[in-house]
This record gives structure tokens, C-alpha cells and sequence, in this order.
């Protein structure tokens, strides 16, 4: 798939902009600060239905403004679908397929799909297991929409039941949302270890094609004991630790269970990544993890959009011609530099001045 027109209003730095785009690589060349992340971060919004670089929609809006807007038209194999976002700062965001409104913007998810590669990518291996846990979560949603529902309510019953443990609700007030927890949560623990089961065979080629000599595998830290891709299973092991720990949860105002305490664990040989990894090697797992995504979507029989943001300049030589080869198999490609020095020899394609929030081909 690609994108062959994009449209925002009110985005980030952007009052406005209208780019038409072309299959292949879309180069975007300007000093840090003048927007040319901005426009790679509309791309992953319309995929993720959420920024990759922050975790509230409100900065999204230029400033002075209440709402921003995200236009596309995306073009795959078997139709072109016109995709609007209305993202509001004091409301519900909006959108519409082919003109038409839909009832909630999570309708958008699954129709743009995209991988992006940054700098910040560094935080899976080096962050908190927020980091890695939403790593799974937004693979996840591309690759089955529906789970992106799933997620949410289990999300709103976490909150709700924090509430109540914090209030120091009674007991019968707690019971049906430790169900709505325990059923949420197990579908999404199942959901994450069978794409954990997926994706390592191809992280592993990944990391072993860097010339990295030590084995990389993945794992997954649970807060119940052996959790499984039953998630029914999963839902009576949630519902028994809610009983052992109801104490320390009150005591605490906190849920203790569920998949928001749990972790993606990244190994490298007999230790983990965090904490052992050299600087190369934490760039190499990083870039594995990324890499795997894209081929998993490709054995999905999909073609993502590839998304490298000001990359090149962080990596080593070998590293650099691991991307520029997929670069240059991707059906599409955003790439953004600070300087055209920054590109490496064998990339090509329609570029981009980026200046001050203005967009001019070069």
C-alpha cells in the first residue's frame, strides 16, 4: 500500500499542507524543529490511531486552534480509500471513510498500516516496560483491528477498578469489574504470546543478519504464573491472583494483575538486553524488533508503509545497508534527514525541502 495524497490542517506546525506522493522512496530533507517529523507522525497516527511520539492528542493541535485534521488517500492492490481524522482537543476525534462518517475512529484501524524506525526506538530496549508493552499492543491492533476494542475496555476497566480500590469500595462493588478485567485481560495476554510466538523466529534472523554474534530471543514476563494463548485460561488465572492479592490491592488502590504489569523481555545470549547490551547491540535488538514487524506483515501478505525517521545518521555502516535494502524493496518509503549528507549513496527518490512548516519538492 502507499499513500498518494496527504492532507493536514491545523496539524502540529502545519496551518496547512497538500502533498501528492509517489510509490517508492519520499525523501524529506530540513533542520530539526521545521515539521518534517510532524508529517511522518501523521502517517503513524492514521495507523495507530495514536502518536507514536507522545501519549496525549492535545499537542497534535496548532496551537490557537480546537481541532487539526488528517487526509488520505491510501491506494492498495484491490481499492483507494479516502481516510479523514478530526482530532478534537475537548471531545471525541471524528472520521469518515470515503466521505462517509463512521461511528467511531477505531473503524480507520487496519486501513493504513505502517512501520516506523527513530531514534526513539531505543527506548523499547532501553525504557520502562511501558515502552514494549505498547510495542506489542500497536503490532497487535494493525495486524487484527478488532483487538484494538479489546484493549480499550480493558483499559476503561482498569481505571474503573483502580477508582474503586482507592475509594475503598465494597467487595460486591470490585466483583464485576475484576470479571471485566480478568476476561479483557486474558484475551490480550493470549493476543501478545502468540504474536511473541510469531514474531521471534524472524527477530532472531533479523539480529543474526546484523552480524551480531550473540543469539537474541524474546520471552514474556507475566504477572500470573504461566500464561498462555488460551485466553480463557488466562481470565481464571487473573481472577485467582485477584483473590490471593485483594489485601495488598487495597491497600495499595491499585490493580496488582493484568497485562498492564507485564513485560516483552529481550535477551541476549544468557542475559537480558537492558542493562548488559552495548550501545551497537541495543541499536541492533531495536532495529531487529522493527525489521521482524515489517516482515511479519509482509507474510501476512500486506505491503506497510516503511517509515525511516532521521535514522541513518545514528548507525554504523552495516546497519545503514540492512534498512537501505528493505528501503528499496518497500512499496513505499518515508525517509527524513537533517541534511542530504545524511543519506546514504544508494537512495533515491522524490525529495523534499522542509522549511519553517512549508513542503517544497526539490
Amino acid at each position: 500500500m502507499f499513500v498518494s495524497h496527504l492532507s493536514l490542517t491545523d496539524f502540529r506546525s502545519y496551518p496547512t499542507l497538500e502533498l501528492q506522493l509517489e510509490p517508492g522512496q519520499n525523501i524529506f530533507i530540513g533542520d530539526n524543529g521545521e515539521g518534517k517529523t510532524n508529517i511522518i507522525e501523521s502517517i503513524m497516527y492514521l495507523a495507530l490511531l495514536s502518536s507514536h511520539r507522545i501519549s496525549s492528542d492535545q499537542p497534535l493541535v496548532k496551537l490557537g486552534t480546537e481541532r487539526a485534521y488528517i487526509r488520505a488517500k491510501i491506494e492498495s492492490t484491490e481499492r483507494t480509500t479516502l481516510v479523514e481524522l478530526e482530532i478534537n482537543t475537548n471531545k471525541a476525534n471524528r472520521a469518515k471513510v470515503n466521505q462517509n462518517p463512521v461511528r467511531s475512529q477505531k473503524e480507520l484501524s487496519g486501513i493504513t498500516k505502517a512501520i516506523c524506525f527513530s531514534p526513539e526506538d531505543l527506548d523499547l530496549v532501553r525504557g520502562d516496560p511501558s515502552e514494549r508493552r505498547s510495542f506489542l499492543d500497536q503490532l497487535l491492533i494493525q495486524r487484527s483491528p478488532r483487538l484494538a476494542g479489546v484493549i480499550t475496555d480493558y483499559e476503561r476497566s482498569l481505571k474503573q477498578r483502580n477508582s474503586l480500590l482507592k475509594s475503598r469500595a465494597p467487595q460486591n462493588s470490585l466483583e464485576p469489574w475484576n470479571e471485566h478485567l480478568a476476561n479483557f485481560g486474558g484475551e490480550v495476554i493470549a493476543g501478545r504470546l502468540k504474536l511473541i510466538e510469531e514474531i521471534e523466529p524472524l527477530f532472531q534472523e533479523a539480529y543474526k543478519n546484523l552480524s551480531e554474534k550473540k543469539k537474541a530471543t524474546l520471552g514474556y514476563k507475566s504477572s500470573i504464573t504461566t500464561p498462555t494463548t488460551n485466553k480463557d485460561a488466562n481470565k481464571e488465572k487473573i481472577l485467582a491472583i485477584i483473590t490471593e492479592v485483594a489485601s495488598q490491592e487495597r491497600e495499595r488502590g491499585v490493580s496488582l494483575v493484568g497485562p498492564h504489569r507485564d513485560d516483552l523481555l529481550l535477551n541476549l545470549g544468557d542475559h537480558p538486553v537492558k542493562g548488559y547490551a552495548s550501545h551497537g547491540e541495543s541499536w541492533s535488538i531495536a532495529l531487529a524488533l522493527k525489521l521482524a514487524s515489517y516482515r511479519l506483515f509482509i507474510n501476512d501478505g500486506e505491503k506497510p508503509i516503511l517509515i525511516l525517521d532521521d535514522v541513518f545518521s545514528e548507525l554504523d555502516e552495516s546497519r545503514r545497508e540492512k534498512l537501505v535494502a528493505i528501503s528499496s524493496a518497500a512499496e513505499q518509503t518515508f525517509i527524513t534527514v537533517a541534511v542530504e549528507s545524511d543519506l546514504p549513496s544508494e537512495i533515491s527518490g522524490v525529495k523534499f525541502m522542509v522549511t519553517s512548516g512549508k513542503v517544497r519538492s526539490v
